[in-house]
């Protein structure tokens, strides 16, 4: 299996190395052109096979056939997630929360990547687990997977998310949690903020407040674990049902926390598209009782 990406070669490349133009004007991975160097018709030029050293001329149409592959990287299992976009390059879908995203020694078989898995299998379309970025496993909302290695490369970092949160505390106005935050113990996933730790910036806007409950809309300048969740905790106002982080689960029996918009720049047509997800039940009445 190959997903075939063709490309025309602009007047600024002409007698430039085949390699040169996968790198800079296609925008290929380092570690793709080399499996594709060893890979005899997977790069054409003008329905001709053409090596990496092999010089272009303007107006050639490239084909690059991508290896595809060739099976599922998890067992697959059927689980529950909601659809919003899907190509021949990217999967965009909407975690419920409770689904972990990959297999650990607490998860076996019953997270993300098993559902992804059983999914593009039974569509017979197998293909590794490549989410790019993460969301907790309580955390619910937009997760975009790569479906092959050009589009995991060409997403990698290359997109944006907007998270609602509920907190308890009261917050007004907008602010930036600019604080570095450190795994005390190795062995534990827990994290704080402290000294030495990994630059971590966040930014919220408060959408409303009401009996010591604060609704909020965040943006993150880094993706650190927990940085939300830490953040706020460390300001004394950890996320409603944050019990990991001091919170109190008897509002909303997980961290209120939701991923609803995503933006990103596709990794082969370059157009920038964005996403959304409502807010879960749980979130949502929980929401509509502090904007009462």
């Amino acid at each position: 299996m190959k997903r075939t990406l063709t490309f025309e070669v602009p007047p600024e490349y002409d007698g430039e190395k085949t390699v040169k133009f996968l790198r800079e004007a296609a925008g290929i991975s380092y570690r793709l052109v080399r499996t594709l160097r060893h890979t005899p018709g997977s790069v054409l030029a003008d329905g001709a096979p053409v090596r990496t050293i092999d010089r272009l001329k303007a107006g050639q149409t490239v084909t690059v056939h991508v290896p595809l592959d060739g099976g599922a990287s998890v067992e697959p299992s059927k689980a529950e997630f909601d659809v919003v976009y899907e190509d021949d390059d990217i999967l965009v879908l909407n975690k419920p929360a409770g689904l972990a995203m990959h297999p650990t020694h607490n998860h076996q078989g019953d997270t993300l990547a098993n559902a992804v898995a059983y999914y593009l299998t039974e569509r017979g379309r197998p293909c590794v687990f490549r989410a790019a970025g993460r969301l907790d496993k309580n955390t619910s909302g937009l997760v975009v997977c790569s479906l092959n290695k050009h589009a995991a490369a060409k997403l990698a970092g290359q997109f944006e998310k907007e998270y609602t949160a509920i907190v308890q505390g009261t917050f007004a106005g907008s602010g930036t949690i600019d604080a570095p935050i450190i795994r005390p113990d190795p062995m534990k996933t827990l994290r704080a903020v402290g000294e030495g730790g990994e630059s971590a910036v966040t930014h919220w806007t408060a959408l409303g407040s009401k009996d010591g409950l604060t609704l909020l809309h965040i943006t993150l300048e880094t993706g650190r674990t927990h940085q939300i969740r830490v953040h706020f905790a460390s300001l004394g106002a950890p996320l409603a049902g944050d019990e990991m982080y001091g919170g109190s689960a008897e509002q909303i029996t997980r961290h209120a926390l939701h991923c609803g918009r995503l933006t990103l720049t596709h990794p082969v047509t370059g157009e920038t598209m964005t996403f959304t997800a409502p807010l879960p039940e749980d979130m949502q009445q929980l929401a509509d009782e502090i904007m009462k």
